[in-house]
């Protein structure tokens, strides 16, 4: 680990006027801390933010919910509002890491967790993230984690993220401040595909901090399943999450959602085939072709093809636990 001067601001303000390209922002630190140790990040000033009134959960004037930044994944797992009203959410939240992770892990930092790539955490190999222009091993090495969608040559890694599959799928909108004022993103817009630079992993600016995610009012509390398919039971990332929610009238569905976690830089969703269900009625077969039409584009590489199947069986079992009023598993 490299030597680095530790800043403690007072409010928001001060934190940014402290940001800048050699900075970063400390919260719960439960990746940054990893990547330092390990010699992949290098800041050379760490700003902790802990003690920024980042910290509450309100309801906004148009009947959603404000989620302060730096709200832990446990307490907002298991807030009243967000278990009743956003339960999609909760599933997703209490589905990654571990308790001890999920009481020090922030709703900010949850958003900027980097890739879990082996190549990407291994500094002896190459890795366009880490070094621009160096390489991706992972295109022609082992990649049976990595992406079958957007990727690009210069990297194949995916989003380990589960709270932010549920996120997309309940179309979230981040709250950003930086010296410029505050702007808001647009969740699907928020976290970028690898393109031509993989090491850009969102859309924040060098002096920008996130302080808080907003929820719209429809939280999809009746018909809402997060199910994630990974090696082992506890404390591992998904090789395919799906986030699934529906609105319906009777038996005929009026609006759905479709995230994917596992499979892209970015968590993955695609409305044209979202719209391949609505109006029909909440069968296995209409929900198997609302798979197939949001992976016909999938492409694998050599190892990882298993997961257009995996994906595919997972979106039917998510749709039809939804459908039926499903909890998370």
């Amino acid at each position: 680990m490299n030597p680095f001067n530790y800043s403690k601001p007072n409010d928001v303000s001060q934190a940014i006027n402290l940001a800048g390209p050699a900075t970063r922002f400390i919260a719960g630190g439960t990746n940054l801390l990893d990547l330092m140790k390990e010699n992949i990040a290098r800041p050379e000033h760490l700003i902790d933010i802990t003690g920024l009134p980042l910290g509450d959960i309100r309801e906004t004037p148009s009947g959603g919910v404000l989620i302060g930044a730096l709200v832990s994944n446990a307490d907002l797992a298991w807030h009243p509002q967000i278990e009743q009203r956003y339960p999609l959410l909760s599933q997703a939240l209490l589905a990654g890491a571990s308790p001890q992770l999920r009481n020090m892990a922030s709703t900010g930092g949850n958003l900027l967790q980097r890739t879990r790539c082996y190549y990407f955490y291994d500094a002896t190999v190459p890795c366009n993230k880490r070094e621009p222009g160096s390489g991706c091993p992972a295109r022609d090495g082992l990649n049976r984690i990595h992406a079958i969608f957007g990727a690009s040559d210069e990297c194949v890694a995916t989003h380990p993220s589960d709270m932010c599959v549920a996120l997309l799928a309940l179309d979230a909108v981040v709250h950003v401040q930086g010296r410029s004022g505050e702007r808001t993103i647009e969740f699907a817009d928020f976290h970028r595909l690898p393109g031509a630079h993989p090491e850009r992993d969102n859309q924040l600016a060098d002096d920008e901090l996130i302080t808080a995610v907003e929820l719209p009012a429809q939280g999809f509390a009746a018909n809402s399943n997060y199910l994630k398919i990974r090696d082992r039971a506890s404390y591992a990332f998904a090789l395919v999450s799906v986030a699934a929610a529906l609105e319906m009238d009777g038996d005929i569905v009026t609006d759905v959602r479709v995230a994917l976690g596992g499979v892209a830089h970015k968590p993955w969703r695609d409305q044209e085939a979202e719209g391949v269900l609505i109006g029909k009625a909440a069968s296995a077969d209409h929900f198997a072709a609302l798979a197939d039409a949001l992976l016909q584009h999938a492409t694998p590489l050599e190892h990882n093809g298993f997961k257009i199947k995996l994906a595919r069986r997972a979106i039917i079992r998510a749709l039809s636990d939804a459908a039926a009023g499903g909890r998370a598993r």
